[in-house]
C-alpha cells in the first residue's frame, strides 16, 4: 500500500502536477466561495470562454497563451461588469451575451489557421503531466497574491454578495469590488488552465466551494472545507491519472464532483437524508 502511495511521487512530473494541481484548486475556492455566494457561477463559464479568443490571438500572433488569455479574460469581465450596471438587463443577460460572443470569436480567429499545435488543443484540455519548474513557480507565486487580495478585500466582497443596496448605502465602493472579484475569477481561471483546461475549468471554481457550502453556513468554514475537496480531487484525480493512464483533468473533475453528490446526499442539515428525515419526523409530529 505505501509503495502504491509513493510511486507517483518517485516521478518529477508527478511532483509538478500535485504541486499545481493542489495550488490552482485551493486558489479557485478561496475566489469561486464568492461566485457561489453571489449565484453568479455563469460568470466562470463567461470567463473563461473569454479566455478562449485571447488565447487563439496568442497563438495566430505566437506570443504567450496564458498572457493573451488573461488579456482578453479581464477585458471582457470588465466589460461585463459595466454593461451590467443598467437595470434594463440582468448581470446573467450581459453574461450569457459575452458569453457566446467571446467563443464565437475564438472560433472564427483559430478557423484562420491551417492547423493546430499541442499547445491550443492543451490550453483546452489541460497539460498537467507536461508542466515545468517555471509553471510550478508562476502558479504559486500568482496563487498567492491572489489569495492575499481575496483576503483582505473579504468582509467588503461578503457584503457585497449578501446585500448590495445595504453594501452600496453603507459607502463600499461596489462597482469596484464588483471589477476586483471578476479580475480575481479571471486570473484563477487562468492559472489553473493547466491544470485541467478551458473546457473543465469552472469545475474547480464552483464545485469544491458549493459542496462545501451545503455543510456550512459560514464563509471560513466554507473555505475550508473547499480547500479541502478540491485537495482531495486534485490529488486523487492524479493518482488516477497516473495507475490508468486516463486525463488527468477529466479525473480531478469527476472526483471533485463524487465529493459534491455526497455532500448533496449525506450533508448534516441541507444533504437529502437530513431533509428527508426531517419532512418524516414532521409527518409524524416530531421534532426534526
Amino acid at each position: 500500500m505505501i509503495e502504491w502511495l509513493a510511486e507517483p511521487w518517485s516521478h518529477v512530473f508527478m511532483q509538478r502536477a500535485f504541486a499545481v494541481a493542489v495550488m490552482s484548486a485551493i486558489v479557485c475556492v478561496a475566489v469561486g466561495a464568492f461566485v457561489v455566494l453571489r449565484g453568479m457561477a455563469f460568470i466562470g463559464d463567461a470567463v473563461a470562454h473569454a479566455v478562449f479568443p485571447g488565447v487563439a490571438i496568442g497563438f495566430v500572433l505566437h506570443i504567450n497563451l496564458a498572457l493573451s488569455g488573461a488579456a482578453a479574460g479581464i477585458a471582457t469581465a470588465l466589460a461585463i461588469v459595466l454593461i451590467s450596471q443598467t437595470r434594463r438587463l440582468k448581470e446573467d443577460t450581459v453574461i450569457g451575451i459575452f458569453w457566446a460572443a467571446a467563443f464565437g470569436l475564438g472560433i472564427v480567429i483559430v478557423s484562420t489557421q491551417d492547423s493546430y499545435t499541442g499547445d491550443l488543443t492543451s490550453f483546452l484540455f489541460g497539460q498537467i503531466l507536461a508542466l515545468g519548474d517555471a509553471d510550478v513557480i508562476l502558479v504559486g507565486a500568482v496563487g498567492a497574491a491572489l489569495l492575499l487580495a481575496t483576503f483582505l478585500l473579504r468582509r467588503q466582497l461578503i457584503a457585497v454578495s449578501l446585500d448590495r443596496e445595504t453594501a452600496r448605502a453603507a459607502g463600499l465602493p461596489v462597482l469596484a469590488l464588483d471589477m476586483a472579484l471578476y479580475v480575481m475569477v479571471t486570473v484563477a481561471i487562468v492559472i489553473s488552465l493547466q491544470a485541467v483546461g478551458n473546457i473543465l475549468v469552472l469545475a474547480l471554481l464552483v464545485t469544491p466551494a458549493a459542496a462545501a457550502r451545503l455543510v456550512t453556513d459560514r464563509l471560513g468554514p466554507m473555505v475550508v472545507a473547499g480547500c479541502a475537496v478540491a485537495a482531495f480531487g486534485a490529488v486523487a484525480g492524479l493518482y488516477a491519472s497516473f495507475y490508468y493512464d486516463l486525463a488527468a483533468g477529466g479525473l480531478i473533475v469527476l472526483v471533485i464532483t463524487g465529493v459534491f453528490l455526497l455532500a448533496w446526499v449525506f450533508a448534516p442539515r441541507h444533504g437529502l437524508v437530513s431533509r428527508w428525515a426531517g419532512r418524516r419526523a414532521a409527518a409524524h409530529g416530531q421534532a426534526p
